[in-house]
């Protein structure tokens, strides 16, 4: 009982502050839409990014060099990985994961999620148990060995459309 209580005490704070943190985030910004074929070139109305999708518009700004702008697609749940050196559970790694998208793909990302999270839960197991959270578990080199397996893991199953695995919040709490 005096192993589990902290592991469930750890689990309900991060339940917690993750609900807050969701029912305390500040509204849509707005954003401008400037079309120079109408009203030449005067500011359109304002439409915030929420209503744009729920007209089921999406804005896709360009890069420098013409190419549209990824999209960030934010994995809904955490990541939550035991580290367990001999039988026992030596700490808890949680992790926020985020994707880079082509444009549009948004929707196949959502639709894919619980293949894609099985992916990256046996890709985040095998690194915890080769000692990959262990350490100076956030080193450049680890991190990128890291990224670099959830990449492959993010690709086998959405394929090339996935540019980028970002690690959004990244946490260890040993028991």
């Amino acid at each position: 009982m005096g192993k589990i209580l902290p592991i469930l005490l750890a689990m309900f704070g991060l339940g917690a502050g993750s609900g807050a943190g969701y029912l305390l985030r500040p509204p849509p910004a707005e954003e401008v839409v400037i079309d120079p074929g109408e009203n030449g070139g005067a500011e359109s109305e304002s439409h915030s990014a929420g209503d744009m999708e729920a007209h089921g518009e999406t804005s896709h700004a360009e890069t420098d060099d013409g190419h549209s702008a990824p999209e960030f697609v934010k994995l809904n749940n955490q990541f939550v990985v035991p580290v367990v050196e001999g039988n026992d559970v030596t700490a808890l790694v949680i992790l926020s994961i985020s994707l880079e998208v082509t444009p549009g793909s948004t929707e196949a990302v959502f639709q894919r999620e619980p293949k894609l999270r099985d992916e990256f839960l046996q890709v985040l197991f095998d690194h915890a148990n080769t000692g990959g959270f262990s350490g100076t578990f956030t080193s450049s080199n680890n991190m990128e060995v890291l990224r670099g397996a959830l990449l492959e893991a993010a690709r086998k199953s959405l394929g090339p459309t996935v540019r980028d695995v970002l690690i959004i919040d990244f946490v260890r709490q040993d028991t």
